[in-house]
C-alpha cells in the first residue's frame, strides 16, 4: 500500500508540474487534435480498408482483429478493477480540458489502442514503426496535457497495447 501511495504522489507531482508549465495552453489545442486521432474511427477505417483490400485471411487483418478482441476486454477489466479516479476527481480545484468518456483513468485506453496499432502496423510496415511510435507517444502525452490521465495511466496503457500486439503477432505470424 505504501508503494502505491508513493507512486501516486510521484504521479501527482509530475502531472501538476506539467500543467503548470507556461506552454500548457498552446499544447492543449494540439493535444486535442492528437487525442482525437486515437478515438477509434481511424482504427475501424484502417481495418475495413485492409480487410477489403487483402481479405480476412490476411495476417495483419487477423492480428488486428484478435488484438482488439483481447485488448478491449482486458482494458475494461483493468479500468473497472483498479477504479483509479481521473485527475479531476482526485485533485482539488482541478478541471480537465475535455470531458472523458468514462469515470476511471487507469490504464489509458487511447494510449493502449494507439501503441497496439503502432506495434502491429510497424511490424507489417517497418518503415512506419518510428513515426507510429512517435504518434502513439504523443497520444499518451496528449491525454496527460488534457488532464484526463496521470502519467502512469499512459505508461500502463502503452505496455498493455504493446504486449497485446506482441502476443497476437506471436500467435498468428
Amino acid at each position: 500500500m505504501k508503494l502505491l501511495y508513493s507512486i501516486h504522489k510521484c504521479d501527482v507531482f509530475m502531472f501538476t508540474w506539467l500543467l503548470n508549465v507556461r506552454l500548457h495552453r498552446p499544447l492543449t489545442k494540439a493535444a486535442r487534435m492528437v487525442s482525437k486521432t486515437a478515438d477509434g474511427p481511424l482504427y475501424v477505417l484502417i481495418f475495413a480498408l485492409l480487410a477489403w483490400q487483402m481479405g480476412f485471411d490476411n495476417a495483419f487483418v487477423q492480428a488486428m482483429m484478435l488484438a482488439f478482441l483481447i485488448e478491449r476486454p482486458v482494458y475494461f477489466v483493468l479500468k473497472n478493477g483498479f477504479k483509479r479516479n481521473r485527475p479531476q476527481a482526485a485533485l482539488e480545484n482541478f478541471r480537465s480540458s475535455i470531458i472523458p468518456s468514462d469515470q476511471f483513468s487507469f490504464p489509458s485506453g487511447h494510449t493502449s489502442a494507439a501503441f497496439m496499432m503502432a506495434t502491429l502496423l510497424g511490424y507489417f510496415v517497418p518503415a512506419l514503426l518510428i513515426p507510429l511510435i512517435c504518434w502513439s507517444t504523443l497520444v499518451g502525452f496528449s491525454r496527460i496535457v488534457l488532464g484526463v490521465h496521470f502519467p502512469t495511466d499512459t505508461v500502463m496503457g502503452a505496455l498493455l497495447g504493446i504486449s497485446t500486439a506482441a502476443f497476437c503477432l506471436e500467435i498468428l505470424v
